[in-house]
């Protein structure tokens, strides 16, 4: 059958994908109906293909499989059949194919040894499972040898060899004493990374004869212990004293003192070696040196640098470590040994090879109808590129039943008119010198009559004016066509109001509430027939008729928001307030009513936005409101005999900590001087030294009538508290701080938050999370362990340990699939609780298709709507952001002149089908194409469409002008419409005469053909003022108008000599015409003629039309004749005007215009925005602020005269001490300010100079060289650290359990 090779999944080495060209049916996840038909066996749950058991126990080979009719099990065992009735210690669970063979009462694992197979087996076909290879694991023994002491001089190097025993899986290694406890471990005293514990210089404190050397098989829970090496270190001075007691005093004699020897390398020898590992996998390189004094080790790569987020150093930077290594990885890497005497390296050419990860995509099974046709594809990839072999029900194609509807291509099976004895299950068995990968898919062949799975007289319930969806989930086989029906017996339901999904849905766009009532919904196809009905209620939508209005309060006032709603008298409403989008605070003070909000006694605190939420089961609404609460901060009271002075409290003085216990501490404190305003309470702060020095925090905060209070506390943090004391006019001074108080260290109490899995690129997975903060830590060595598996898929946890971090990179992830992720906490002592998974996906792509079958159906001629077919989710390749409509105005058909095209987007969210395209221009011929969009960006575009408009009404001609005044005649000239929106058919022009009170005569109106651009108009009356109104008319109906004001002149006699210019009608006084206005979302284009004095200085005016507020004016530079007014709210009408500055009462008449939907996509300068503006200057005025701060506190410092004494004498007792207090994997760096001794002083100011960088990852990202700790985590160890003085007193008086007390280090 397959190829049985076993290997684990780090070392395979190819990607397979089975997957289905052609599924004519798609069957719904509804269990009724699952249940009902009939299916080929799948296998749902199997075993790990290496699968290492634990041979005190029962072992347990999972087989778990579905099918209708329910499939039987069978096992096969290294290739033959395995009879489990004939094994008294073997049994198979109940509906199951799971084996569970008998251990503990007797049988032995190691007879279970082997290959297994299960095979789940029905009428339809058969699955088969990977080759699981059962391997019970081993823990030996040690064997007995005689260990001979090590006697070694002072300053000798020694390898101290553990060579534990060979077991299944390898065990763990750790040196520890005879008291359990882990051996400290330094630069110059570490264990390598097989085992052995090396010293780069021995002392004399090495002296002890219980160096124990542990292996802890995790498979069986069991530890080994090696018997106790004894290491004796002869130092010069007792090997001198020696000598002298036995020589007289005439002889010579004096042993050479400690020498101190340039760095050679312990492992590896030589001077160079190579390293050979797998793509994905995490490349380790060791450099262990002796050398006195101890050396430094230092790691380079040859060529190139050390990439950057994936190298981190352990073990005292002996060991490299760079994660998720590619081929770029490959190349040479040095390390170097250096001390004051010199240096020795070694190079490392490393290899990277292949890929080293599994990735198998979700199965598709095929489901046809008899007589259709269908592809199975298995495609793997790999290095090198794997073997393709197909079965059928777990037997070789080539020796299975022939299939006359089946033909094998390579790595493709083609079914050409299946028939219902075609139903099989197909096995893709993809190998290569790695190993190999197994896919199941079954080709299920059905003759189903339709089945309505949406349940009988559904009720469905919607707000007006939103979509409807009507559901008919529906199942047959061949594919049933679904028809609807409004009512019982009514007629088919067709045309654009409707929209008809794939899936059975029916959608109204816009419901109504006349479309509430009945549908009917039918399925048919050639084997038969059903139908279903459904109810739809139309309710009236929720308002909010009277909202909460803005409020300013004096402090202790009462205030009320009032919020008045009209909704559907069957839905019933809730009522909701929040405060700063939170919930109100739980004071009797805060009084909800019925459809109010009372605040009693107002304080500060009740400062901020208070929002009214309406909820219904169908809709919700809010409105908010602000309240300002205003008072004074001081206040002098005065009466006829004395004035008192109220002001803030003096600072609490006297801080004392008592009570100091692992997780709480006493503090207590003397009140300073409330100054007459009686002290409220007290705010308790605290200082982290360890990993904040200088930042203060807020603890907690008690009453005033308080003195004492018991803290919290967490491990791993120098504590310092101060005091500050608050009274009704503000706060005191902190307090001085107290002493310090460090608690113990321990495991993580928590876990990092935000863990979010989002891939930035095709093919990897970014994983992010919020790192714990510094007292969080709870111990030193803060690392992470990052945790993720591919979701429904049966696959193992992957996980790595990576240092202080924020995020880690997968790489070599398939497109946008679903993972599994979590993130754990741990620290030198151990792990935090066991994280929640998080459900991520890795890198999305951009969308392989178009969208299909765009409509557009051209509603009036300035608006439209436009179809499309939603396209397959499996090709969007990403999260379904939308649909974007591409459309432009190709020409228009009255001029028939192309312009420059500008293309307008429009967005439509989610999985929409339809949209409407607003704004458009009348007769003219527009294109348009659809995109869907993911989180990547856009697909592919559809094939343009062309659509045309219909004819509207014409803007107002482009100018009318009034010339060649006489007694009885006026000449009018115009210019066509700037917008003709169609053919024009006529002009219509209307006069009427006005007297001098400004009263209107009769009104005169005239025809005028459409090709006449001039009119002379007679028979009128001598030094008479007439106002003419003038537009233009297509098919459709007459456009706007523009007006004009002219008088004939007084007599002949009176008629001047025609001046430059004559001709035009003079007005009477200057004046402002011809408004006009074009507008788009946020900003529109005036335009105006004036007839007067020259260099008139204009401005517009506007405002929100039918509004009551005042207008709002901008003045216009030089004498220009149009303005742009900028910063308009899309889809709003607005009233508009023009006047000249200086001239009272001179202004146009008022234009109303209206700014566009704000549905089209466009590109807005944040620069030129005023809010930004505003943000800016803010910004910029709070940092000068902070700096001048920052400047005055600095010049308040100095240094004591005791303080200079101080320095300028360093007390003698101030030694480097080395950290011995049990911890494992701390070390101490040359230039770290040391411990003090006990009994030195502290400085009397009981400050600590700070000399540590505060930079850290947060600062400055993943990509700067930052400093390391032991562990590889930022934080500043090797800049000088402050190391933590040793415990004292961490004797215990009970031994522990050996076996808890090396789980604990481990």
């Amino acid at each position: 059958m397959m190829k049985k090779r076993s290997i684990s999944a780090s070392k395979a080495s190819l990607v397979l994908f089975l997957c289905q060209m052609i599924s004519a049916l798609d069957v719904p996840l509804d269990s009724t109906l699952i249940y009902k038909m009939s299916q080929p066996p799948t296998i749902t749950q199997q075993s790990p293909k290496d699968y290492i058991v634990d041979p005190r126990e029962n072992i347990v080979i999972q087989c778990e499989a579905k099918g209708k009719p329910p499939p039987s099990f069978s096992w096969t065992r290294n290739g033959t059949h395995f009879d489990i009735d004939k094994d008294a210690q073997v049994t198979m669970k109940p509906n199951s194919g799971t084996l569970v063979v008998n251990i503990m009462n007797g049988g032995k694992a190691e007879a279970y040894e082997g290959v297994y197979q299960c095979t789940a087996r029905n009428e339809r076909g058969a699955a088969i499972s990977n080759n699981i290879v059962i391997r019970p694991s081993r823990s030996p023994l040690w064997t007995k040898e005689k260990l001979e002491p090590n006697h070694v001089r002072e300053g000798d190097s020694l390898v101290l060899h553990c060579r534990p025993p060979v077991g299944l899986p390898p065990p763990i290694i750790f040196w520890m004493d005879n008291a359990f406890q882990r051996l400290p471990q330094s630069e110059r005293v570490s264990q390598g990374l097989n085992g052995d514990l090396y010293f780069s210089n021995v002392q004399p404190e090495d002296t002890r004869e219980d160096y124990i050397c542990y292996a802890r098989f995790n498979h069986t829970q069991t530890i080994q212990q090696k018997q106790p090496i004894s290491v004796k270190v002869f130092s010069m001075d007792s090997l001198n004293d020696t000598i002298a007691a036995n020589l007289s005093d005439t002889d010579i004699y004096g042993a050479k003192p400690v020498t101190e020897r340039q760095p050679i390398l312990l492992t590896p020898t030589g001077s160079t070696s190579t390293k050979v590992e797998l793509r994905g996998n995490v490349l380790l390189l060791e450099c262990i040196a002796a050398g006195l004094p101890t050396p430094v080790i230092r790691w380079i790569k040859e060529g190139g640098e050390l990439p950057a987020n994936r190298t981190f150093f352990e073990n005292f930077k002996k060991t490299l470590k760079i994660t998720d290594v590619s081929e770029a990885d490959s190349g040479n890497y040095k390390c170097i040994a250096r001390n004051i005497l010199g240096s020795a390296h070694h190079v490392i050419s490393v290899t990277v090879k292949g890929n080293t990860k599994i990735i198998l995509d979700v199965i598709l099974n095929l489901v046809l109808s008899p007589g259709e046709d269908g592809t199975l594809i298995c495609r793997a990839n790999g290095n090198p590129k794997p073997n393709i072999s197909w079965l059928a029900n777990g037997v070789p194609i080539s020796i299975a039943p022939e299939d006359p509807s089946r033909k094998v291509d390579g790595d493709t099976i083609i079914f050409s008119h299946v028939q219902e004895r075609s139903s099989a299950v197909y096995q893709c068995n993809a190998s290569n010198e790695y190993g190999y990968l197994l896919a199941n898919a079954f080709v299920n062949v059905l003759a189903e009559p339709p089945r309505i799975l949406t349940p009988a007289n559904k009720l469905y319930q919607v707000i007006a004016d939103s979509p409807a969806l009507l559901d008919c989930a529906y199942f047959g086989s061949p594919k049933p066509e679904i028809e609807w029906f409004r009512g019982v017996k009514g007629s088919i339901l067709r045309g654009s109001e409707y929209i008809f999904h794939d899936n059975g849905t029916l959608e109204i766009p816009v419901a109504q509430k006349d479309s509430t009532g009945t549908y009917t919904c039918v399925a048919r196809n050639e084997l038969g027939k059903i139908q279903n009905e459904v109810q739809l209620e139309v309710k009236d939508p929720t308002m909010i008729i009277k909202q909460p209005e803005y409020k300013v309060i004096q402090r202790y006032g009462q205030v009320s928001f009032e919020c008045i709603i009209k909704h559907d008298t069957t839905l019933l409403p809730t009522i909701i307030w929040l405060k700063d989008n939170g919930e109100l605070p739980d004071d009797e003070r805060f009084l909800v009513g019925k459809d109010n909000l009372t605040i009693m006694n107002v304080t500060d605190k009740d400062d901020g936005t208070y929002t009214c939420i309406v909820n219904t089961t169908l809709d919700s609404v809010s409105a908010s409101a602000v309240l300002t609460v205003v008072g004074k901060n001081t206040l002098n009271l005065y009466d006829s005999r004395t004035m008192f002075n109220y002001s803030r409290p003096n600072p609490p003085f006297d801080l004392e900590l008592t009570g100091q216990l692992e997780r709480s501490v006493e503090l207590s404190w003397i009140p300073g001087d409330e100054n007459n305003s009686p002290i409220t309470s007290f705010v308790i702060e605290y200082e982290d030294g360890l990993h904040e020095p200088g930042v203060w925090h807020y603890q907690t905060e008690v009453p005033g009538t308080q003195t004492t209070v018991q803290l919290k506390l967490s491990p791993y943090v120098n504590y310092s508290f101060r005091v500050i004391a608050v009274n009704e006019i503000g706060r005191s001074q902190p307090s001085e701080p107290s002493e310090q108080y460090l608690t113990k260290s321990a495991n993580p109490d928590e876990n990092p938050s935000n863990v979010q899995g989002i891939g930035s690129e095709p093919d990897n997975l970014v994983i992010t999370w919020e790192s714990l903060k510094g007292f969080q830590s709870n111990g030193p060595g803060l690392q992470y362990k990052v945790s993720w598996r591919q979701k429904d898929v049966d696959d193992e946890w992957t996980s790595v340990i990576v240092a202080n971090v924020s995020k880690y990179i997968v790489s070599g992830t398939p497109t946008f699939v679903p993972y599994e992720i979590k993130v754990q906490a741990l620290n030198d002592l151990g792990y935090a609780p066991e994280p929640s998974e998080v459900i991520g996906h890795s890198g999305e792509d951009l969308p392989m298709v178009a969208p299909g079958n765009v409509q557009v159906h051209v509603i009036n001629s300035t608006l439209a709507k436009v179809h499309w077919d939603p396209v397959p989710l499996k090709t969007v390749r990403g999260h379904l952001q939308g649909y974007k409509v591409y459309y432009w105005k190709v020409q228009s058909l009255s001029r028939r002149s192309r312009r420059h095209v500008e293309k307008k987007i429009l967005t439509f969210r989610g999985n929409k089908t339809f949209g409407m395209l607003p704004g458009l221009e009348p007769y003219s011929s527009y294109k348009l194409n659809v995109r869907v969009v993911n989180g990547k960006g856009e697909g592919p575009a559809s094939p343009d469409k062309v659509f045309k408009t219909p004819e509207g009404v014409p803007s107002s001609p482009s100018f009318l002008k009034i010339t060649n005044p006489t007694l009885d005649s006026l000449t009018l000239e115009w210019g066509l419409p700037t917008h003709p929106n169609g053919i024009l058919t006529s002009y219509i022009l209307k006069f009427q005469p006005i007297n001098n009170t400004h009263e209107l005569g009769p009104l005169v109106e005239i025809r005028i053909p459409a090709n006449e651009s001039s009119l002379i108009l007679k028979n009128l009356n001598y030094s008479t003022r007439y106002k003419f109104y003038f537009n233009a008319q297509t098919s459709v109906g007459s456009g706007s108008q523009i007006t004009e004001e002219a008088v004939t002149i007084m007599d002949e006699a009176g008629i001047l000599r025609p001046a430059v210019g004559a001709g035009k009608v003079q007005p009477l006084y200057p004046r402002i015409r011809n408004v006009t206005t074009a507008a788009a979302e946020t900003y529109a284009n005036i335009s105006w003629e004036y007839e007067g004095p020259d260099h008139a200085n204009f401005y517009v005016e506007y405002g929100v039309a039918g509004s009551k507020e005042d207008w709002k004016k901008e003045i216009v530079n030089g004498s220009r004749s149009f303005f742009v007014l900028k910063g308009l709210t899309p889809g709003t009408a607005y009233k508009v005007r023009v006047g000249a500055e200086g001239l009272s009462g001179f202004r146009s008449s008022e234009d109303v215009f209206e700014t566009g939907p704000a549905m089209a996509s466009r590109q807005v300068d944040i620069a030129t925005q005023g809010w930004f503006i505003g943000l800016m200057c803010a910004v910029a005025l709070l940092i000068l602020i902070l700096l001048i701060v920052c400047f005055i506190r600095r010049n308040k410092g100095g240094k004591y005269p005791v303080k200079e004494k101080e320095d300028a004498h360093a007390d003698p007792e101030i030694q480097p001490m080395k950290e011995d207090d049990g911890t494992f994997g701390e070390y101490s760096d040359a230039e770290d300010h040391k411990p003090l001794k006990k009994g030195s002083r502290t400085p009397s100011d009981r400050t600590v100079k700070k000399e540590d960088s505060d930079d850290s990852l947060v600062d400055y990202g993943e990509g700067v060289n930052g400093q390391f700790n032991e562990d590889g985590s930022f934080i500043g160890q090797y800049s000088g650290k402050k190391e933590k003085e040793p415990a004292e007193g961490n004797e215990s008086s009970e031994a522990p359990s050996p076996v808890n007390a090396m789980n604990s280090f481990v």
